[in-house]
């Protein structure tokens, strides 16, 4: 029994709180006793024809709404219109019916606004005659027609709200694929480019050159790569799942590694005050010390690393010194990836040497 109430609470929760099936569990409750209550004292072979009508049209409403909403929204419509046809009449049901229907007829998101027009108008034309044909006084036709006026503005304006709503949740999707792809790119991108070359080399050192130690050093550097490679995958996706350590804590990671891996002396600090950034700025920065990091390694070897994190007024930036090693410091394509990926975070990057230092400088809005 727990466990029927716990689905039944998880559905009512993930449901739409204004059409969903609480809204219309509740209101064929309402019609089913506006039906079961009303007691016609005029033409009731009239009244109760379009009470069932109307009633069956709410029905094929509720059933098929979920595979066939054209058909569901169009019964609705139907039913509106035939309750709309007696609701001049002294019993409240009809006009219970009316506005029912009608209110969810225009919050539904299916018909398009000339149809809730058309069927709004309708609905009134039919409503006003009614309360002529049962002579009603003009109040009444004021009154009544002011309502579903307001009714259909509520509905409309509650329709326009959801649309937002999806419409800003297709946008957060879309970025969010767009990061994902240039994040997948990015790794593949250069992992695989690069053990590609070195494959395409050692292929020519075996077959043109006959140079067996030349291949299998080149073989040996593409597992290198194809190890790398993965460790950025790896990171990638974790990125993406969001299941990354603050930034301070991963860059002191990464320059244990550093430090560990390559036996040079290799330092973090950080100014400001330390505080929550966005996921995009935390893996631009991250992606940039590492890169940094690699550069160093590479054209600096043995040579002393200070990575520097510094929160700022509105942005944070990251700052990587190692001894400058002449030309040839900035080399390769890694450096411009990571300009254009600071780039569409909104921030930005400089590296260059610097008072005998070699300097990475990346800045990202928060």
């Amino acid at each position: 029994m727990r466990e029927v109430w716990g689905r039944a609470v998880r559905l009512l929760a993930a449901d739409d709180p204004e059409t969903g099936r609480l809204v219309r569990l509740l209101l064929s409750l309402v019609l089913a006793w506006s039906l079961v209550a009303a007691e016609p004292d005029r033409v009731p072979a009239l009244l109760w024809s379009a009470l069932g009508v109307s009633m069956a049209c709410w029905l094929a409403f509720v059933l098929l709404d979920g595979r066939f909403p054209r058909v569901a929204v169009a019964a609705l419509a139907a039913g509106s219109a035939v309750a709309a046809a007696v609701s001049g009449s002294a019993e409240p049901a009809p006009t219970v019916f009316v506005f029912a229907m009608l209110l969810l007829f225009a919050a539904h998101m299916t018909p398009s606004m000339a149809a809730i027009a058309a069927v709004t108008v309708t609905d009134l034309v039919l409503m006003i005659g009614s309360l002529l044909w049962w002579e009603q006084p003009r109040s009444a036709m004021v009154v009544r027609g002011t309502v579903v006026m307001l009714t259909v503005l509520f509905a409309l304006q509650r329709r326009q709200y959801r649309q937002a709503q999806h419409d800003r949740a297709r946008a957060m999707a879309l970025d969010e694929r767009t990061r994902i792809a240039r994040e997948l790119h990015d790794v593949l991108a250069h992992s695989l480019g690069a053990l590609g070359v070195q494959l395409e080399v050692a292929e020519v050192m075996l077959t043109e050159r006959g140079d067996v130690e030349g291949a299998v050093a080149r073989v040996r550097r593409a597992r290198a790569l194809a190890r790398e490679g993965l460790v950025e995958a790896r990171s990638a996706v974790a990125a993406l799942r969001e299941d990354v350590p603050p930034l301070p804590d991963a860059l002191s990671l990464l320059v244990t590694e550093h430090r560990r891996d390559h036996e040079v002396p290799a330092e973090l600090r950080t100014t400001g005050t330390r505080r929550p950034i966005t996921p995009a700025a935390e893996v631009c920065l991250l992606r940039t010390a590492r890169e940094a990091l690699t550069n160093a390694a590479k054209h600096a070897p043995g040579e002393p690393v200070t990575v520097e994190i510094g929160y700022g007024e509105g942005a944070v930036r990251l700052v990587v010194r190692n001894p400058y090693a002449g030309a040839g410091a900035s080399s390769g394509h890694g450096l411009q990836g990571m300009r254009e990926r600071l780039a569409l975070a909104g921030g930005t990057l400089s590296a260059g040497p610097s008072g005998g230092l070699w300097e990475v400088r990346a800045e990202v809005p928060e």
